[in-house]
C-alpha cells in the first residue's frame, strides 16, 4: 500500500501545476516548461549524485553500481540508451502537453493527456514484457477512461465552440500521454535493471534539464527576475517535479507501470479541486459527475493491494529475463 500512497502523493503534486501557474505572472509555455525541467531535474540530478556516492561509501545497495537485492540486471537495452529514450520522454512532454492546452483549453488539453497516458503506457508495456497487466487494470482503467471523457465533455464548451475542437491539438495530447508511457517505462525498466528510484529519477531529469538549457536561454526569462515568479518557478521544479518524482519512482519501483499510469489521474481530481477552492473556478454538472467517475476508477485500482502483486511481476520479469 505504501507504494500506492507514493504515487497517489505525487499526482496531488502534479495537479497543483495548473494552479500554481495561474497564480504565478504572464509568462510563455515554454519558458515555464523549460524552468521547470531545469531547475526540478536538476535537483533531481544532484540528489541522485549525493545518494549514489553516500551509498557507494556506506556500500549500499540500490544504485547503479549495486543492484539492488532481488531485483535482476538483464535488459535488451543498454542503461545509457534507457536515460536517453527516457530523457528524450520528459523533454517531449512539456511542449506537447502546453501545445494541447493552448489549442483546447487546460481543461480538455489535461484530460485528454492523462486520460490516455494509462492506456497507451499499458498497452506498451503488454508489448515489450509480453505481460498483461491485469483485468483490475483494465476495469479501474476503464472507470477512470469514462471519466476523463466526461469531464472532459463537461467542460470543452468555450466560447464560440471552438474549445475541444481542434484535431492537432488533440494530437498534441496524445503525443503528451505517449511520451510519459515512454518515460514511465524507461524509468521502470532502469528499475529493473537494478538502479534506486532515485537514481533512475535523476538520471532521465538530469539528462532533460541539461537540454532544457538552451531552450529556457532562447525564452523572455523577466518573469523570473520577480517575487511571484521565482516563487512560482520554485514550486513548479521543487515540488511538482523533484519532490513529486522521487514519490513517483518509488512508487514505480513496487507497481507495474500501467497501473502507476492510472493512479496519476488522481492529478487532474487534485486540479479540479483546487480550481474551485482557490480560483473560484465552477463546476458543471457534468463535470462533477466525471470526477466522481474518475475518483471510483482510482479508487478501484487502489485498493487493490497492487504493491503485492507489482512485487511478484517485477520477479517474474526479471525471472523471464
Amino acid at each position: 500500500m505504501r507504494f500506492v500512497t507514493a504515487v497517489l502523493l505525487a499526482a496531488v503534486c502534479f495537479g497543483t501545476t495548473g494552479t500554481a501557474q495561474a497564480l504565478g505572472p504572464e509568462a510563455s509555455a515554454a519558458s515555464v516548461g523549460a524552468a521547470r525541467i531545469l531547475i526540478g531535474g536538476g535537483a533531481l540530478g544532484l540528489v541522485a549524485l549525493i545518494l549514489h556516492f553516500a551509498g557507494r561509501r556506506h556500500g549500499a545497495a540500490g544504485t547503479p553500481a549495486a543492484p539492488a537485492p532481488g531485483v535482476g540486471t538483464r535488459h535488451p537495452l543498454p542503461a545509457w540508451l534507457l536515460v536517453a529514450i527516457g530523457a528524450a520522454g520528459v523533454l517531449a512532454y512539456q511542449p506537447a502537453f502546453f501545445a494541447g492546452t493552448a489549442a483546447n483549453g487546460v481543461a480538455v488539453g489535461t484530460v485528454v493527456a492523462l486520460g490516455s497516458a494509462p492506456v497507451i503506457t499499458g498497452a506498451l508495456d503488454w508489448a515489450i514484457r509480453r505481460r498483461y497487466p491485469g483485468h483490475r487494470w483494465a476495469i479501474a482503467t476503464a472507470i477512470a477512461t469514462v471519466g476523463v471523457g466526461i469531464l472532459a465533455a463537461a467542460t470543452g464548451g468555450g466560447e464560440g465552440g471552438s474549445v475541444g475542437s481542434e484535431p492537432l491539438g488533440l494530437a498534441a495530447s496524445l503525443g503528451a500521454g505517449a511520451s510519459y508511457a515512454v518515460y514511465t517505462l524507461a524509468a521502470k525498466a532502469l528499475l529493473d535493471r537494478g538502479w534506486s528510484s532515485s537514481s533512475s529519477m535523476g538520471a532521465l531529469f538530469g539528462t532533460a534539464a541539461l537540454f532544457s538549457i538552451p531552450v529556457f536561454a532562447a525564452t523572455d526569462a523577466s518573469w523570473l527576475a520577480t517575487g511571484p515568479g521565482l516563487a512560482m518557478a520554485l514550486w513548479l521544479g521543487l515540488v511538482t517535479t523533484t519532490v513529486a518524482y522521487l514519490l513517483f519512482g518509488y512508487g514505480l519501483g513496487g507497481l507495474a507501470p500501467a497501473t502507476v499510469s492510472t493512479l496519476t489521474l488522481a492529478e487532474p481530481l487534485t486540479a479540479a479541486i483546487l480550481g474551485v477552492a482557490l480560483l473560484g473556478e465552477a463546476l458543471t454538472p457534468g463535470a462533477l459527475l466525471g470526477l466522481l467517475v474518475l475518483a471510483a476508477g482510482i479508487v478501484v485500482l487502489a485498493s487493490s493491494g497492487g504493491s503485492r502483486r507489482g512485487r511478484r511481476g517485477r520477479r517474474a520479469s526479471v525471472a523471464t529475463g
